[in-house]
């Protein structure tokens, strides 16, 4: 399948946000305001531009990722990284690896704009694959209750995280 991966344009935000509705419109554990999400991320001063990706196919958007930044707080050490949230693609084009392109892709340019690392609260059987692990691996909480294999972290950059830990600290966004 011909895919094409680039950064999301202004133009594109109601088309995108349309995409991720869709996505989740059938998931369990949503709560099927992911695109309300997207929409308040982009205005927040967590938004990274060029890490909001789209998957175009034909010319039409059919995924779409966002990468924002968070804090990772201990005794008062703050620690930057990325939140993976949400990774969207429509429910005709899902399971064809166009959600593995978006996720490498972002990996891979968030790696080039210097970010050290990421966390994603997502599925535990899915995520690994891109080199994810739990992140109480390296002393590292979500600032709610969630089963530890789905709260995960990644280094872009061998050992990063082995002097960090603490608590993830979300932008106020994320709980609108």
């Amino acid at each position: 399948m011909d895919i094409m991966i680039r950064k999301e344009t202004e133009k594109d935000y109601k088309l995108t946000e349309a995409v991720v509705e869709k996505a989740f419109q059938n998931e369990e554990h949503s709560d099927h305001r992911e695109q309300f999400l997207v929409a308040r991320l982009r205005k927040s001063d967590v938004f990274v531009p060029e890490l909001s990706l789209v998957a175009e196919r034909n010319k039409a958007i059919v995924g779409h990722l966002m990468l924002t930044k968070l804090l990772i707080k201990n005794d008062g050490q703050n620690y930057e990284a990325l939140a993976l949230a949400p990774v969207s693609v429509l429910p005709e084009y899902q399971n064809q690896g166009i959600g593995s392109q978006l996720i490498i892709h972002g990996l891979k340019k968030s790696k080039e704009m210097g970010f050290k690392s990421i966390v994603v609260l997502g599925h535990e059987a899915y995520y690994p694959r891109f080199g994810f692990k739990p992140a109480s691996t390296w002393g590292i909480k979500a600032p709610f209750d969630v089963p530890d294999e789905s709260f995960m972290a990644l280094e872009l950059e061998d050992g990063i995280l082995g002097d960090v830990s603490g608590t993830v600290v979300y932008c106020k966004e994320f709980f609108e």
